[in-house]
């Protein structure tokens, strides 16, 4: 292996582990919704069909955001790899762990040039003042409401529950629309950061 890629595989293994470390800190900080947390209790791990595989074109989408302005997917094709983060309803507990998590690695998306996008069937005020309470400067990465007409996205990527949210579910998607990744994860657990920053790793093979 000639030395400079094996040098910038070490840089990348660090940056990678110093991210995984962080969020390890971050999951910690949910702690501020303590007693404004619903808990549904244990759900079914999955309750969808899916509807895409890796190498499909990703469908395209536009939704409103909390930032008051509309972002489409197509906005970053040809400029940077995406990934998806769908997760069930905001103020629950594994929802109010993961996206803290996401919000202080930045780094690792900004190795892969990737974007992450975060999608629920909640409203926009709800997602608000969820988010807001996730951070008082906000969330880096925009942050999306799929609720009117509702779930039209996540029935798109086949992770619409029969209860009307959506799965827990990663889809990395690269800079030419392809789907590279995808994880539709158990909804009662957090996915390994650990995964998703090997998936993003893959984007360069």
């Amino acid at each position: 292996m000639p030395a400079a890629l094996s040098l910038r595989n070490c840089i990348a293994c660090v940056l990678v582990a110093a991210g995984l470390f962080a969020a390890a800190t971050a999951y910690g900080e949910s702690a501020a919704f303590k007693d404004n947390i619903y808990d549904p209790g244990r759900l079914k791990p999955r309750d969808s069909t899916p509807v895409l595989r890796v190498g499909d074109v990703a469908p395209d989408f536009t939704l409103p955001s909390i930032a008051g302005r509309p972002v489409s997917l197509h906005d970053y094709r040809g400029r940077r790899n995406v990934v998806i983060s769908f997760v069930p309803a905001a103020w629950t507990p594994v929802c109010s762990d993961q996206w803290p998590g996401y919000n202080i690695v930045k780094n690792l998306f900004d190795r892969y040039d990737a974007v992450l996008v975060g999608i629920t069937v909640d409203n926009i005020p709800t997602l608000y003042a969820w988010t807001r309470q996730m951070s008082e400067k906000g969330l880096w990465f925009p942050v999306l409401s799929d609720f009117y007409p509702h779930g039209a996205v996540a029935t798109k990527y086949g992770v619409l529950r029969s209860s009307g949210e959506s799965e827990r579910a990663l889809f990395i998607i690269d800079k030419k629309g392809v789907i590279r990744y995808i994880d539709i994860h158990d909804i009662n657990k957090r996915p390994r950061l650990e995964d998703l920053a090997k998936a993003l790793q893959n984007l360069q093979n």
